[in-house]
């Protein structure tokens, strides 16, 4: 495990492709109150650390095998690394300021690679499958009693309009919006994975953070550079900003026909 404070952190200004084409599509299958839990799992990585190939191979694991179930899987990569030998092209100061705040919800004296933190609530060494498999099973087995719905309306151009519904978040909870690519594969030229190449899932190329405008609302979700609505999705997520507890999530697939969402 490699362990590396955050020193500074710079802003990072997405780059969105221009899109031609209209997209219609589904909502996806909300949460319920009455159905069990969700799993949401945050894994802080880097193209530039040798511990987080096995945390990286771990949750592709986990997605392949959760199809179909609520678990929601989250790969960020982090920025910190980069001064070290290797520039991760997936990495961003936002999502190293993301995890710096984890420290923070968690009181953690420090952050490191590879991280997971399931649900806002608890974190551990991203390669420990054991720990992973119990915190996804716990968070399956607790009911959720925060609704929440997704539906993106269309595309066009540079943003994805994104309507939202929830219920039973407090007046401290926000909808955390994560623009995913789904798979990509990296041949590494230096630092500690010098010649190795690397496969990633589930990677965040943009958060946003919404403010919940009562129980709906529409906003505009800015699409980073290669969006491809065949091997993108998007994963919306309820959370509590003044604990870092997440309560709630959804995600939305796009189809690859370009006219009807696949939902999960």
């Amino acid at each position: 495990m490699k362990s590396i404070k955050i020193f500074s952190l710079v802003a990072l200004v997405a780059i969105a492709a221009g899109l031609t084409a209209f997209v219609r599509l589904k909502a996806s299958t909300p949460i319920k109150a009455g159905d069990k839990g969700f799993a949401v799992v945050e894994l802080f990585t880097s193209e530039g650390c040798s511990s987080c190939p096995p945390a990286d191979a771990l949750v592709a694991k986990i997605e392949k095998e959760s199809g179909g179930k609520p678990v929601y899987i989250l790969a960020y990569h982090v920025d910190y690394w980069n001064r070290l030998g290797w520039k991760d092209q997936f990495s961003s100061a936002d999502f190293s300021k993301r995890q710096n705040e984890y420290a923070h919800y968690l009181n953690l004296q420090s952050v490191y690679t590879p991280q997971i933190v399931v649900n806002g609530k608890t974190e551990f060494v991203g390669s420990e499958e054991g720990t992973l498999r119990n915190a996804i099973h716990a968070g399956l087995q607790k009911t959720s009693t925060t609704q929440v719905e997704l539906t993106i309306a269309g595309m066009e151009a540079k943003q994805a309009v994104l309507k939202y519904a929830v219920e039973g978040a407090d007046k401290n909870t926000v909808l955390q919006v994560a623009v995913l690519e789904k798979a990509a594969v990296s041949k590494v030229g230096a630092g500690e994975n010098g010649g190795r190449t690397l496969s990633h899932v589930q990677i965040v190329r943009k958060l946003q953070q919404l403010t919940l405008a009562g129980n709906s609302g529409t906003a505009s979700i800015s699409l980073p550079n290669g969006f491809d609505s065949k091997s993108w999705e998007i994963i919306g997520f309820l959370q509590n900003r003044a604990n870092g507890t997440i309560t709630g999530a959804a995600r939305v697939t796009f189809a690859g026909d370009n006219s009807t969402a696949a939902v999960k």
